[in-house]
């Protein structure tokens, strides 16, 4: 954000995470507890890894997962799986007090590797490969996973709106 000009604070706090079917839903109670909370503007990110043959899962239980299984658990899920397509999404919300939520989301498309590959990002990065790559996102150079992420496609929609928004 900042080499678009942008100052950001980050604000070490939990806030009531809802449980729901989308990222989305999650976003917009959490915006408005923490707006009750700091009364200026705030921006939260909540993102999920949704398997196709897994019916989504882990999705919106990605944190979660990602601590109680991790990649080794989701590799033993998929043994044996031809369908290896898979999703990054990434939302990315931010709200202004007196104004209406804005949402904005990336998706990363790709699929689950056989193994676990490379050293860099974090969470499910080792065993994800994006599509029209032969690497997993953590095996790639920071600067271009985050041309080609998830967060990378919502904070590109973000930027694009945050002028409006601000007004």
């Amino acid at each position: 954000m900042a080499e678009h000009g942008y100052e950001l604070e980050h604000i070490k706090t939990s806030y009531p995470e809802i449980q729901a079917d989308t990222i989305e839903e999650t976003i917009v109670p959490g915006l408005r507890w923490l707006i009750e909370q700091y009364n200026r503007p705030m921006m939260i990110d909540d993102s999920g890894l949704f398997i196709d043959a897994l019916k989504g899962f882990p999705g919106v239980y990605s944190s979660y997962a990602f601590r109680t299984v991790g990649c080794d658990g989701i590799l033993r899920l998929m043994k044996g799986v031809d369908d290896r397509s898979a999703k990054f999404e990434c939302c990315i919300g931010f709200l202004k007090p007196g104004s209406e939520p804005f949402i904005a989301k990336g998706v990363s498309k790709g699929s689950i590797s056989r193994r676990k590959a490379g050293s860099g990002g974090f969470g499910f990065d080792p065993v994800f490969v994006p599509e029209g790559y032969l690497k997993t996102f953590a095996q790639l150079e920071m600067s271009e996973k985050n041309r080609i992420s998830h967060r990378g496609r919502a904070i590109e929609a973000l930027l694009k709106e945050l002028p409006k928004l601000l007004q």
